[in-house]
């Protein structure tokens, strides 16, 4: 699943020209919803909320009747949900893509939360889902079933409602499932005939993975896999849920004659919540669109290359580590040697010498679900880490981090965090931004102004004992959502100062620029981690400073700890 909002700017008219595209905020498989003005609409624009999604290549009669399905089913839904419902007031065909219109939405896409947070606390989760089931409830007493929700179908406002776009989506083609088939219930894997009981597995996954970090069942890249997968893999069981657990177990039943009842769910969301009712309350990023319309509205300064390449460098960052260190999924790690290490697989000669190699071991579309974070009695066990090859290499000339006296290359200085880190960072660096998971995971990204680089640095206590498998089945997922990804080489088992390791490499494209990344995570033991990531334009990713600064930060990271 991609939850991650990505910075693309454009001025594509769609529609008919009616409808301005001015920036990505969510994506999903097969979904992206755009901010956009509406031009029909006099002399003043409106803002408005523009979702394009891919019909299928044979959509057959069904698919000519879409619009009016989607005008009528929106305006019934809105009726039985005042305020809860986002009204189509536009739908339109065009060459195989299936534009709908919502009037402004004054909320953040959940996905989006997800994918900047981290996980919801268990009353947090119980609360959202007892918005989604109020909501849930009317549609099924009309005999309506929404059959495409997902986070990126849910909004949710500074006041903690929310709002559900999508109602009128299913059955509007031939398709089983037209996005986010990662949520899609097993009889839609099927094509099977659909009713409430895939809303209610819906609503399922959707607690699943606000508490998880990871929808239930991952994507696989192709839909026909993701749907297999959901059909034939067996549930990975929740890990933190606390009360939540048996619900969301039991609404991700795969027979749907077995799912629990919409009133035995309301009455264990709402003992959940009220255990705790004020750690529902949690901090909801207020909606940033509008100061991102104002920069790109016409007559105002265009983003500077610096914004556009670092801030979305960020997000990608973001949606990465986010998932990553709320998911038990950080690889992160211990210094218990103080040998100075580089990337297994150098991105060039200047940096050296590398630690070991190691291939990935991911099954296929039909192997089971991944199982590389320990689980309670039950669950699928850890897969063991792959054992790193080591590499010989040549003794370092520069001086190890735990001499005091280490000269640092020109240009750095230490930085000690009080969070319980040090780290060698360029001059004049400062933290550009940090996110705090409560008491067990943080991260913070460096960088400067007139930099196109950062530096992301991120701590967690909860995460599963293979590196590669986070990775590979928790991280890659949802960059491969981000924008124009692509990973280089193996995910490369790997020590880091005595520690068990995994690298990854990628490159991706940001506002048609693409940027570098290598994330080096290591563990720390007890579920404890850090996670490295040094990104750079990609045009700049072998100059010989950036590879000094990976070389450097690599040689001097630190946790205080040690």
């Amino acid at each position: 699943m991609a939850m991650g909002r990505a910075h693309v700017s454009t001025h594509q008219l769609v529609a008919g020209g009616r409808y301005r595209l001015l920036e990505i905020i969510q994506r999903e498989t097969n979904r992206i919803c755009w901010y956009a003005e509406d031009l029909g609409a006099g002399d003043v624009s409106r803002p408005c909320l523009v979702t394009q999604i891919g019909l299928p290549d044979d959509p057959g009669e069904t698919d000519r009747r879409t619009a009016v399905r989607l005008l009528r089913t929106s305006e019934n839904m809105a009726l039985l949900c005042p305020g809860r419902i986002a009204t189509v007031v536009d739908a339109v065909e065009e060459a195989g893509t299936l534009w709908t219109v919502n009037e402004w939405i004054d909320g953040t896409p959940l996905g989006e939360l997800l994918s900047e947070q981290g996980t919801f606390n268990y009353v947090r989760a119980a609360r959202v889902g007892l918005e989604l089931l109020d909501v849930l409830d009317a549609a099924h007493a009309e005999g309506i079933t929404h059959g495409e929700l997902s986070p990126g179908q849910v909004f949710v406002r500074e006041d903690h409602s929310i709002v559900v776009t999508g109602f009128g989506l299913a059955g509007a083609t031939l398709a089983p499932r037209l996005t986010a088939p990662a949520y899609a219930s097993p009889e839609q894997a099927r094509d099977q005939r659909i009713g409430p009981a895939a809303d209610l597995w819906a609503l399922g996954a959707i607690l699943y993975t606000m508490v998880e970090g990871r929808p239930p069942f991952r994507d696989r890249g192709r839909p026909e896999n993701t749907l297999k997968g959901v059909d034939r893999l067996p549930l990975r069981a929740p890990m933190r849920a606390g009360p939540l657990a048996q619900v969301v177990q039991g609404l991700l039943r795969k027979d749907s004659r077995e799912r629990l009842t919409r009133p035995v769910v309301r009455e264990a969301l709402t003992r959940a919540l009220s255990e705790d009712p004020e750690a529902a309350v949690g901090s909801v990023a207020s909606p940033r669109l509008r100061g991102a319309y104002a920069a790109v509205r016409p007559g105002s300064p265009v983003w500077s290359r610096r914004t556009m390449v670092a801030g979305t460098a960020l997000a990608v960052v973001t949606v990465a580590v986010a998932v990553l260190a709320a998911t038990q999924g950080l690889p992160g790690g211990d210094s218990g040697s103080d040998a100075a290490e580089s990337p297994a697989r150098p991105p060039a000669s200047a940096v050296s010498p590398g630690e070991g190699t190691g291939g990935d071991t991911g099954g296929g579309s039909d192997s089971p679900e991944p199982s590389g974070t320990p689980g309670p009695t039950g669950s699928q066990s850890p897969s063991p880490s792959p054992s790193p090859t080591p590499t010989p290499t040549a003794p370092s000339p520069t001086p190890t981090p735990s001499d005091p006296a280490a000269a640092l290359p020109p240009g750095f200085q230490r930085y000690d965090a009080p969070e319980g880190f040090s780290v060698a960072l360029p001059e004049h660096w400062t933290r550009l931004d940090t996110d705090r998971q409560g008491d067990l995971a943080y991260r913070i990204v460096f960088g400067a102004d007139g930099d196109d680089r950062t530096l992301a640095v991120t701590y967690s206590e909860r995460v599963g004992p293979d590196p590669v498998a986070v990775w590979r089945d928790d991280v890659e997922p949802n960059l491969k959502q981000s924008g124009g990804y692509d990973r280089i080489g193996e995910i490369r088992a790997t020590t880091y100062q005595g520690r068990e390791a995994a690298d990854m490499e990628w490159t991706a494209k940001a506002d048609g620029t693409r940027v570098h990344t290598f994330g080096r995570g290591f563990l720390l033991g007890g579920g404890r981690s850090f996670s490295l990531r040094w990104t750079t334009p990609d045009a700049e990713w072998e100059d010989a400073a950036n590879q000094e600064a990976l070389r450097t930060f690599l040689k001097t990271f630190r946790p205080v700890s040690d």
